[in-house]
């Protein structure tokens, strides 16, 4: 029998788990949490805020935007079943759908006017048109807001969605036994729709690109919390946020370029006015005792600007909780980070009836893939591995071999590499394509995993990184999966850097997870086993 470390297997027989020890680390995690929630409790002010509450919410680091709106590099943040959209990208797709429809309707009256006129059967085989060439248009990434946006990529991306859907689509309706009519103008529809969107995009990017759709935003701080902003404004590709300075505060050193402190502008209140800012970001590392402040904020907050935590800031901009700037008033106060009786059962449900089906598609080909691995090099098929799962409970995940049986003839656990040597012919294929974690289907049948949750780690592991990074036994608050936040958003992990920037995307999961973003994350799972992205 072997197991696996950190994606390599080593002999069975290593030390088990012991519970006591995630009981000291949840200890340890709430230690720590209390103590930084007393460092961010706010002293007694000494004359009485116009409104008591939100003060106490902008000291304590809880976010007081609105909770069903936010606003981030300029666009608006809708939040739909607890995920948030970008009012701009809606948009996008709401215009962009509006003219694949008005391009059908065009190039059928340009073909055929009388049809068009007098026959309206063309409308149903016209929304399927607009709902595929949408997906297929989403899945090349043309909405996505995490690469740089110009509109020779959006082009590229366009032409071929279009490239790919037309033939596609065509002979599907031509099966279907669609109109004559719609499918002599799919090819017209085609070039006018693309045309169209070409178009709108080259103007909405120029417009942007010379700022006319700004969104002006003061930082308040000026140390390194501010700097980590202002560093995610600039290496994000998001265009539209404009930073007009950082308003500094007493007794807080300066860690931003020195032109851009907004010196000598009075007040908070002053400062918004002056130079028209929209938002708000609280960047501060000691936040006590300036009752002044809070009520400048509550002012501001009061006449339409828009405040918000830094913790807020980084997990919309970036999709991530991140851990050197979260305080543990964010996590009790603000939203989410709850777990419930129906939550679970609705998981439950969509994990079992997922596995079935998954199971009835795939058996073939893991049959066949266990013929592969038993022919490719000497030693099991599958391996049984000790994992930590929910609430710190062991169990052994089951995955096809992928290494050589020596992997680890030390006994010491490793960290899985990049072009790991170890990793046999067939291991290497399987990883790429993630068919490796196919077997992972039976742990979700038996109740150990997810589909959808963070990847389980070994116990070796988690110790050390529980003791190395603050908050990390909050991702065990809910099952394991065999794909997750992390998976879809970082590359595959060998360090434990890369630890702590997958635990940041853990504790997003962790804190806004729903049936939506469950399902989100597996339309963005099959498109990186699709491409290979992150494969090891």
């Amino acid at each position: 029998m072997y197991i696996v470390s950190g994606g390599c297997e080593v002999p069975s027989g290593t030390k088990k788990w012991k519970k006591q020890r995630w009981e000291l680390q949840i200890s340890r995690t709430f230690t720590h949490c209390q103590t930084a929630h007393e460092r961010s409790l706010p002293t007694p002010p000494r004359r009485t805020l116009p409104v008591a509450i939100p003060a106490q919410l902008s000291a304590s680091g809880c976010d007081v935007a609105s909770p069903n709106l936010r606003q981030v590099d300029g666009t608006d943040m809708v939040r739909l079943f607890n995920y948030y959209f970008s009012t701009k990208t809606l948009v996008h797709m709401t215009a962009e759908a509006t003219l694949l429809f008005g391009a059908i309707v065009v190039g059928i009256m340009i073909q055929r006017p009388i049809v068009a006129v007098a026959d309206l059967n063309f409308l149903w085989p016209a929304l399927i048109f607009v709902a595929s060439m949408m997906a297929i248009i989403t899945a090349v990434g043309a909405y996505r807001h995490d690469q740089p946006r110009n509109f020779s990529r959006a082009a590229a991306q366009f032409m071929f969605a279009f490239l790919v859907g037309f033939p596609v689509l065509y002979a599907a309706f031509n099966w279907m036994r669609f109109d004559a009519a719609f499918l002599d103008s799919l090819a017209l529809n085609n070039m006018l729709a693309l045309s169209g969107i070409l178009l709108v995009r080259a103007v909405v990017m120029n417009r942007a690109s010379a700022g006319s759709f700004a969104y002006r935003v003061m930082v308040i701080g000026a140390g390194p919390d501010a700097a980590a902003v202002d560093r995610a404004v600039s290496a994000s590709a998001h265009h539209g946020m404009k930073i007009i300075g950082f308003f500094p505060m007493k007794g807080n050193e300066v860690a931003v370029p020195h032109q851009r402190v907004l010196r000598n502008s009075g007040s908070i209140v002053d400062a918004v006015k002056r130079h028209n800012v929209n938002e708000i970001i609280v960047a501060l590392r000691e936040r006590r005792g300036d009752a002044t402040a809070l009520s400048e904020l509550l002012t501001c907050k009061l006449a339409g600007v828009r405040v918000i935590e830094q913790s807020t800031f980084f997990e919309r901009i970036s999709g991530e909780v991140r851990v050197d700037t979260l305080r543990a008033s964010w996590m009790i106060y603000g939203e989410g980070f709850r777990q419930d009786q129906v939550r679970s059962f609705v998981k439950r449900v969509f994990d079992i009836a997922s596995a079935v089906v998954l199971l009835g598609f795939t058996f073939p080909l893991m049959l066949m893939v266990a013929a592969a691995v038993a022919l490719g090099s000497r030693g099991p098929i599958l391996y049984r591995q000790e994992r930590v799962g929910q609430n710190g409970r062991p169990f052994n995940v089951i995955k096809f071999r992928s290494m050589f049986i020596d992997a680890e003839a030390s006994g010491t656990p490793q960290w899985a590499r990049a072009n790991d040597a170890r990793v046999t012919p067939i291991g290497k294929l399987m990883r790429r394509t993630r068919i490796d974690e196919l077997p992972q289907i039976f742990n979700v049948i038996n109740g150990d995993m997810s589909f959808v949750g963070p990847r389980p780690e070994r116990p070796f592991f988690v110790e050390q990184l529980a003791g190395q990074i603050p908050f990390y036994a909050a991702r065990h608050s809910v099952k394991p999966g065999i794909t997750g936040w992390a998976q879809v958003r970082y590359k595959y992990g060998s360090t434990p850097q890369d630890a702590l920037h997958k635990l940041q995307f853990d504790l997003y999961y962790v804190k806004n997870h729903t049936l939506f973003l469950d399902l989100l994350i597996l339309f963005k799972t099959v498109k990186v086993v699709v491409s290979g992205e992150g494969a090891c």
